[in-house]
């Protein structure tokens, strides 16, 4: 459930408040049966935590108090016990002092879920449902279970794209700090050596000098001319527009946008087939599903699905029509529901794209590698080749 913020009239006056629903329309339906006529209503956010640091807890310390939570739950221990055992146990500071913050909450007569919300930096919306279906199900380990599962199979696709990115980022990193060193230490030495030789240079020596002056003398420009440039982007990608445009960008790049688009399948596709086997009706699925769904291409065609199911049509339907998602992930949807077997037909196709991750990344590293070897040959190479041509040039005379 939301929280949203409202301002309305009534017939004694103004009136402010928040109230709880599914989605907007639902809040706005709710406070006109309230006869509460709506002026404004907007979807309650988190605070932002400037300047705080140790707010986010790892996925691994997440997956391991996730699952020795569903441990002591099964093992029949009280709620609050188990909170407080958590809490001592921890590794995570934070997490010891979130923990406890929600065994208060709890003992003091709190719903688990409820505790859970009032700390969204560590507990997601996905988490917190979860749960919330668990404590009204009476499966509160079972739905831990498969939490623990959902965040150990998530950090290890996250683990898989940041290995892909590792690679060449650190190569370039490499080849501009020796460019650079190159430029600003090495090249001056051969210039006062050619200058003192009074000979003409050729044509990529002269290029080379030039570059290593125009570095020398604007070195504190160009640093900051990239941290600014980094900054920039950033801030353009927090914007809504700048983040459609980017996600759109990277699903459309040659080899590395396949890779995006096969994680954000698996992750789709993991995210629902898990709200859906632990029982979160299908619209509050999607609508967690496009929030952790990571592109802003793929968030738009959830949500445009999950307005397509509230008006009676299938889920496959509209993610068919989207172009996001590939045929054969929607006809297996497609199949899934006219079995009645969605969720395990979710999980299968998270698991087959997996392993697509997999491929797509050794297809990425192997296509990579020999990309770096020759752009590090070129340009490193190429700052040699252009410092001794002069003394080959001087050799041959002499000879």
């Amino acid at each position: 459930m939301a929280v949203f913020v409202y301002q309305g009239r009534t017939a004694s006056g103004n009136q402010n408040g928040e109230i709880e629903a599914p989605d907007r329309s639902a809040a706005v339906g709710e406070l006109r049966r309230r006869s509460i006529l709506v002026t404004k209503i907007a979807e309650k956010t988190a605070p932002k935590m400037s300047f705080k640091f140790g707010g986010k807890v790892k996925d691994k310390e997440m997956a391991i108090f996730t699952r020795q939570f569903s441990t002591m739950i099964d093992a029949g221990l009280p709620l609050v016990q188990c909170l407080n055992i958590l809490a001592e146990q921890s590794e995570s500071k934070t997490l010891r002092s979130v923990t406890g913050q929600v065994a208060r909450h709890v003992e003091a007569g709190s719903t688990l879920a409820d505790a859970l919300r009032r700390h969204p930096r560590t507990f997601d919306d996905l988490f917190t449902n979860l749960v919330e279906v668990g404590e009204a199900g009476g499966i509160l380990d079972v739905v831990l279970q498969r939490l623990a599962a959902y965040i150990e199979k998530a950090a290890a696709l996250k683990r898989k794209v940041k290995a892909a990115m590792v690679y060449p980022a650190a190569i370039i990193g490499v080849a501009m700090m020796v460019v650079i060193f190159m430029l600003t230490f090495v090249i001056p030495t051969f210039a006062q050596m050619f200058k003192d030789l009074g000979a003409d240079l050729p044509m990529p020596t002269m290029i080379v000098l030039w570059l290593s002056n125009f570095v020398r003398a604007y070195i504190l420009l160009i640093i900051a001319g990239m941290i600014g440039s980094v900054m920039a982007l950033r801030s353009y990608y927090r914007t809504e527009g700048g983040r459609a445009t980017i996600d759109a960008l990277m699903l459309k790049l040659p080899v590395f946008g396949t890779l995006v688009r096969k994680v954000a399948v698996a992750r789709f596709t993991r995210t629902l087939g898990t709200l859906v086997q632990s029982g979160v009706p299908i619209l509050d699925g999607l609508r967690i599903t496009a929030r952790t769904a990571g592109n802003k291409v793929v968030e738009k065609a959830v949500l445009q699905c999950r307005a397509a199911v509230t008006e009676g049509k299938t889920l496959a339907d509209p993610l068919r029509t989207s172009g996001v998602f590939p045929p054969m992930v929607t006809q297996m949807i497609s199949v899934g529901e006219q079995t009645g077997a969605l969720d395990a037909m979710l999980s299968k196709i998270a698991d087959f794209y997996d392993d697509e991750v997999d491929t797509a990344v050794s297809t990425l590293t192997s296509l990579l590698e020999p990309m770096m070897i020759v752009f590090l040959g070129v340009v490193v190479g190429g700052l040699v080749v252009a410092m001794y041509l002069p003394i080959f040039k001087l050799v041959t005379l002499v000879k």
